[in-house]
């Protein structure tokens, strides 16, 4: 399939200015945001999220035009790779009853700490190295998660997404067409270690064999 699309169109945007975001942030708060543990998820918001609960206003808006886009059903089965604390599979659970979900992420803290309903459907995992069989999932959705990789395990970790979707796949990244939005996606950027212009990104598809669907995160 592979098209550029935005399904995240309905998912709440912020309204935080990127450049201020820029002052606030240092080379020790990255790494500490790269380890993705509490600091990252529940600490500060200069290492993260500032407190990562579930709201239903995020998500629930957004699953129904994965269900249009991938006609899921019931019947279904859908990977989340990056799934934090399990919010968009909680969701999708709620509107789509029945659904097989399944997410992993490679911390442990977000992990345990996922929505109880959640929890016998999510492991830590790596994303270069997904702990399931070819073809195992209808759907496989990556929300900013890949980037933050350097380019060889990026690479690596397109190809196990490619390896166990059998109907198609959906990522976001980090990008930028312009100069200025590079400037601003500099300044925002925690945790990707992996920003490129939006052309660049689709010759590194080419070049993984990534045949998914995707779209770009600019803040």
């Amino acid at each position: 399939m592979q098209q550029e699309i935005d399904l995240m169109k309905n998912y709440p945007r912020t309204k935080r200015d990127p450049m201020a975001r820029a002052a606030e942030k240092t080379e020790a708060d990255r790494n500490i945001a790269r380890q993705f543990g509490r600091e990252f998820f529940d600490g500060d918001r200069k290492t993260g999220y500032g407190g990562f609960s579930y709201q239903s206003r995020f998500w629930q808006p957004v699953i129904p035009d994965f269900v249009k886009h991938f006609d899921l059903t019931s019947a279904s089965s859908v990977l989340d790779v990056g799934c934090a604390k399990g919010f968009m599979l909680f969701d999708f659970m709620q509107l789509v009853p029945g659904i097989t979900v399944a997410g992993i992420d490679i911390s442990s803290y977000a992990i345990e700490n996922a929505v109880e309903a959640v929890k016998p459907f999510v492991k830590v995992a790596d994303a270069r190295k997904l702990p399931f069989a070819d073809k195992s999932f209808d759907v496989v959705i990556s929300i900013t998660t890949v980037h933050n990789f350097d380019r060889a395990e990026l690479i690596q970790s397109l190809q196990e997404i490619e390896r166990v979707q059998r109907k198609g796949s959906f990522i976001t990244i980090d990008a930028y067409r312009t100069e200025d939005e590079k400037k601003m996606m500099d300044a925002w950027n925690l945790t990707a270690k992996t920003v490129l212009h939006v052309d660049e990104w689709k010759k590194l598809f080419k070049e993984a064999g990534f045949t998914g669907d995707y779209y770009w995160f600019m803040p």
